[in-house]
């Protein structure tokens, strides 16, 4: 087994180590080794059985030795007393003895409740702003109704948020405002915990959100970074570090985990190791990209993009707002002419990467860094050249055939730059993605399930609670639950399994189950008002 580097480069205190505590080793003693019962009266032990040197010794217990004089004094007292004066303390002492016993062993006062019909109603205890009702018949309900709500623990003492003054996500392409800015605040502890409760999240999405970075932390490289091949199963061919490192810190910082988080949590050590080593591997020009098939260049640089704005945004900290910008700035740069982009710089354009650089410059103005307004503006004009159905439905390419995955991925572009919540074409699409809900069986797509999440969370309504009874039983239920891979998704029947593999459906499944808090609701219509 490799060695793990603990040592490593903090962007904030230059060249150091984190201290790794050392392993406690439990060993069985040799027989000749005497035990706490063999051991001599005079002998103080610690709680491991081993004798403490005497000089350790509180001062009272070394005190004893002077206090003898004064016990040999005392029993010449009692040889010498009278018979009378012995036996009336004898008495004295078996009374208080009785008195002791008495108060020790009388039977403690409880509370007796009992359970009765009233004559009067009560409040009806309400279940939180949104109705999410439950199919009981769903036969996977069965298998996560006995999880603990371990996870949702860390919110139990948390005070929440009031939902009216959570604000919208302004859309459109106005400049960046304070709304914007604020989407990234839902992953604190206090929004946290209003989000999951007003938008349906469980014990288990919670759970299993937590198993998955623990997943991820196990397969971090000694390096900082992960790739798509790793030493776990279902890796792929192609390496790819920095496209791998960005998705896994997307995942944690999903859960509200940065370089300035509690310095004394694993997660924090995780990524603020990742994020030395990944911000090394951006050139001078913003690009990311180094390594792996050519055909993820620009996928690469987009997924890095979403990762390093979402950090400064969360963080505010300066060290990171030029590198951010400056991955933004090579963003803009490589939008090709019709508006979108494929794989290469300046050439074409294809929704599915497209729609990563939708998402790369959404996070930058979430951060509040600059986004040229004519690169929005040419991205409309690229969604109408691959819109089918009247904007409901869309393709790949220009002039291909509608896919679901491309459909979600449109509709999902199209709320971040300014379709109206009740724009017939977004309505009728979020209606055809809640006819075709995640599903184990056949053919799985992460990539689908992962885009039409966002859009139904945003349409919220029955758009989301139709969306969220499934996603928030199936992936709880299907996440691996023991052995070497335990907290993963298997990629085995999902059409990510070859271009992607474990990892890539892993980080992608976090996100679903991030969706109720990574980004503040974009209408937040369905919440006013109480529906």
């Amino acid at each position: 087994m490799a060695q793990t580097d603990t040592s490593f480069v903090s962007p904030h205190t230059g060249v150091g180590s984190l201290p790794i505590a050392e392993p406690v080793s439990i060993a069985l003693r040799e027989s000749s080794t005497p035990s706490p019962s063999a051991a001599s009266a005079s002998d103080t032990l610690d709680f491991s059985g081993n004798k403490v040197p005497t000089d350790q010794l509180p001062a009272e217990s070394s005190d004893l030795h002077e206090r003898l004089p004064a016990l040999a004094t005392l029993n010449d007292f009692i040889g010498e007393a009278p018979a009378w004066l012995i036996s009336a303390a004898l008495h004295m002492i078996v009374l208080i003895v009785f008195g002791l016993l008495l108060i020790t062993t009388r039977e403690p006062v409880g509370i007796l409740l009992q359970l009765q019909p009233s004559d009067t109603t009560g409040e009806d205890l309400e279940a939180g702003d949104l109705d999410m009702p439950l199919d009981f018949d769903d036969p996977l309900l069965d298998e996560i109704a006995s999880a603990e709500p371990q996870a949702l623990a860390e919110f139990a003492e948390t005070e929440t948020i009031p939902i009216e003054s959570i604000p919208t996500l302004a859309t459109g392409l106005e400049p960046s405002s304070e709304p914007i800015r604020m989407s990234l605040s839902g992953r604190e502890a206090g929004m946290k915990a209003s989000l999951l409760a007003a938008y349906g999240g469980t014990a288990a999405t919670q759970d299993a959100v937590a198993e998955g970075l623990e997943w991820l932390k196990r397969n971090q490289g000694g390096d900082g970074l992960w790739n798509l091949k790793g030493k776990f199963a279902d890796g792929v061919n192609s390496n790819n570090p920095e496209a791998a490192t960005g998705m896994a810190l997307i995942a944690f910082q999903g859960a509200g985990y940065t370089p300035l988080s509690d310095p004394k949590d694993p997660h924090t050590r995780v990524v603020t190791k990742a994020w030395y080593a990944l911000l090394k591997r951006q050139d001078q020009d913003g690009n990311f990209f180094s390594t792996g098939r050519s055909t993820g260049r620009l996928y690469t640089q987009a997924i890095c993009t979403i990762a390093l704005c979402e950090l400064y945004g969360m963080t505010r900290d300066e060290e990171y707002r030029a590198p951010a910008q400056l991955a933004v700035d090579y963003c803009a740069s490589v939008q090709g002419p019709e508006g979108g982009w494929q794989y290469y710089p300046n050439v074409g354009g294809d929704l599915s990467v497209t729609g990563w650089f939708v998402m790369a410059l959404q996070s930058a103005r979430m951060a509040g860094l600059d986004v040229p307004s004519e690169t929005l503006e040419r991205i409309g004009g690229f969604l109408d050249l691959v819109t089918l159905d009247g904007g409901s439905q869309y393709s790949y390419r220009p002039g291909q055939g509608k896919r679901m995955s491309m459909t979600a991925e449109g509709l999902l572009c199209r709320q971040y730059l300014g379709w109206s919540h009740d724009d017939r074409r977004l309505t009728r699409g979020a209606d055809l993605l809640n006819k075709n809900l995640p599903s184990w069986k056949g053919t799985r797509d992460s990539y689908y399930w992962y885009y039409a999440s966002q859009v139904c969370h945003h349409m919220e309504g029955k758009h989301w609670r139709t969306w969220n009874d499934r996603m928030k039983v199936v992936l709880p239920a299907h996440q691996v639950a023991k052995g070497r891979e335990r907290g993963s998704w298997d990629p085995t029947g999902d059409k990510g399994k070859a271009y992607g593999g474990r990892l890539y459906v892993t980080c992608l499944s976090i996100y679903m189950l991030e969706v109720y808090y990574r980004h503040l609701p974009i209408y937040k219509t369905e919440l006013l008002s109480g529906q």
